[in-house]
């Protein structure tokens, strides 16, 4: 199967992410200096105390309620220390499960699944954690035309895989980084010197879809007025919210943005905004799942 063969049908990017972002974090708990040459005998403690052909199995297992993601990445984990090992999942990303649902059944080599342990859990608890949040945000949205995005408040070289896990919470990805997307924002504006001049640049080097960062009804007005394809309406109450929404229709999408809770979601999709982003509260300070690894001698 090898480290391919866990990542089913997901895109080349991803993947390539992936296995570096897995590679190093071996690297490190390993103290390889080159991560393409990992070895599980590098763990002193399973070196010192478990035979070399000691084959183990166990379970992994939620152990609070959570939306599950990252088993793809859990699996390639085991598979880069060792081509024996079995990784067979009872699920699938984006399922929400109960506390004490078993989420895998992992067999082969010993050494090479206690070296793996650690860094496929944690990748499997932070991932599943953000799934577990962000759908908790979708949940509180309620009945809702709003979509919920994401943003590029990432932890630095896991975004991709981040982006990964609030897609299976049920958001969608906002611009993955500074290329792929034009977004306005009020230091572009600042040295810009007005809206108007940004929207004006933006456009005059190709870009055909432009969102501007908006603070009050009159630079919705003015982002308007010269061409901009979204408005980000950022940390705008109820009301003036549902008043630049009303500028909005029928010339440009809007996207509420800044202050963004649990408590006040569905009141701000309640507004007519088209999105709503959500940035740290998914991503950076979602919490950990407690999600653990129990072994089995077979």
């Amino acid at each position: 199967m090898g480290f391919i063969g866990c990542m089913g049908n997901l895109d080349d990017a991803l993947l390539a992410d992936a296995e570096r972002l897995l590679r190093a974090a071996l690297a490190e708990d390993l103290g390889a200096p080159d991560p393409q040459q990992l070895s599980a005998d590098a763990d002193i403690t399973s070196a010192a105390v478990i035979p070399a052909d000691a084959t183990f199995s166990g379970v992994i297992t939620a152990r609070q309620p959570c939306v599950v993601a990252g088993l793809p990445f859990a699996c390639a984990t085991f598979r880069l220390l060792s081509e024996e090992a079995c990784f067979m999942p009872t699920t699938v990303d984006g399922m929400k499960v109960p506390a004490g649902y078993i989420l895998a059944h992992v067999r082969g080599p010993a050494r090479a699944l206690l070296a793996a342990e650690r860094t496929a859990l944690n990748l499997l608890q932070h991932l599943s954690g953000i799934a577990t949040r962000t759908r908790a945000f979708i949940e509180a949205m309620g009945e809702t035309q709003a979509r919920l995005l994401d943003t590029r408040k990432t932890i630095p070289g896991l975004r991709r895989l981040e982006k990964y896990a609030t897609q299976k919470g049920g958001a969608h990805n906002h611009r993955f980084g500074l290329h792929d997307a034009i977004l306005i924002k009020d230091n572009h504006i600042a040295v810009a010197s007005s809206v108007a001049e940004a929207v004006r640049r933006a456009k005059a080097a190709g870009h055909a879809q432009v969102e501007v960062e908006c603070d009050t009804l009159e630079q919705v007005k003015e982002a308007l007025k010269a061409g901009a394809t979204r408005v980000l309406l950022d940390n705008m109450d109820t009301d003036t919210l549902k008043q630049a929404v009303a500028l909005a229709r029928g010339k440009a999408e809007t996207e509420a943005s800044g202050g963004i809770t649990l408590e006040n979601i569905a009141e701000v999709a309640a507004t007519g905004v088209d999105y709503i982003s959500v940035g740290s509260a998914l991503t950076l300070s979602a919490p950990a799942i407690d999600i653990g690894l129990d072994w089995h001698t077979t």
